[in-house]
């Protein structure tokens, strides 16, 4: 298998716990740029989120981010896809979710933001206690979420919702989906459900990059954990789930390694790379 491409996820595939980047996962990722391999951000997060800790790795390209919404080239800052969610797909969106229980959150050209009483108390709407200080850095407050929403529709790259019911969100995942034909309906945690335009996803950012690269599916490998990277391991020559991921997600994968908070991601890297294990310093 020639890899020259590796995609990653990054919350519970490749950070830890804690949201850091190990120092086991990261000598893999030099190792595997020193190979001549381009490393590609593949996150849900949008670009002001990404964790300086994988940014300050020299040598990494390119950030498929917003579930694919958005792809930036990161040495020159440049966005080189963009796709929106349209304002009709916006008005729908709030119409059939306007008496559910739900808290929204969305993202602005790169930016999050957030509703001011799901901030101030995240956990009743179903996010996790861990990830508050992650939250709190990187959303925006807003006064009324579904009123900036309405205000930035033309500009969305994509609309989460937010409720503490993992049965009821799967089962409104599939009522949404086949309501918003113009959507790209996904999630990465069970809390959440992630609303975009159709030629979103992780796959779709994946396929951009690939092309701007000049190499094939086949020379590419893709790690995840969640629902929304299951497109990305479909796409890829090689797909690899970490242990911990969700049975959707390890369905897809040809291959599943240790899960994220054992370097999952290195060992497959190593793996993939032969010989790598001796020259990693």
């Amino acid at each position: 298998m020639d890899i020259k491409c590796i995609a990653l996820d990054l919350d519970r595939t490749t950070l830890n716990a804690q949201g850091r980047l190990s120092d086991g996962n990261r000598k893999a990722l030099e190792y595997a740029i020193r190979r001549g391999v381009h490393i590609v951000i593949a996150s849900g997060r949008p670009l002001g989120s990404l964790p300086q800790d994988v940014l300050a790795i020299k040598g990494i390209e390119y950030a498929i981010t917003s579930n694919g919404a958005a792809v930036y080239h990161l040495p020159t800052k440049r966005r080189i896809a963009h796709h929106p969610l349209s304002r009709a797909s916006v008005e729908k969106i709030l119409q059939l979710t306007a008496c559910l229980p739900y808290a929204y959150e969305t993202f602005v050209d790169g930016k999050a933001y957030a509703g001011a009483d799901f901030l101030a108390d995240p956990v009743a709407f179903g996010a996790p206690e861990s990830s508050i200080p992650y939250l709190t850095r990187t959303r925006t407050p807003v006064d009324d979420a579904e009123s900036f929403i309405w205000e930035h529709a033309n500009e969305l790259d994509s609309i989460d919702l937010i409720l503490d019911d993992a049965a009821r969100n799967a089962e409104l995942r599939a009522w949404l989906q086949s309501r918003l034909k113009d959507c790209y309906i996904t999630s990465s945690v069970p809390h959440l459900l992630e609303i975009s335009h159709r030629d979103c996803g992780k796959h779709a950012g994946l396929r951009v990059v690939t092309k701007a690269l000049g190499l094939t599916p086949a020379q590419t490998a893709a790690f995840g954990d969640a629902d929304n990277d299951v497109d990305m391991l479909t796409f890829a020559g090689c797909g690899v789930a970490v242990a911990n991921a969700s049975p959707a997600c390890l369905a897809a994968a040809d291959k599943v390694t240790a899960s994220f908070d054992a370097d999952g991601v290195a060992k497959a890297i190593y793996e993939l790379l032969p010989d790598s294990r001796s020259s990693v310093s």
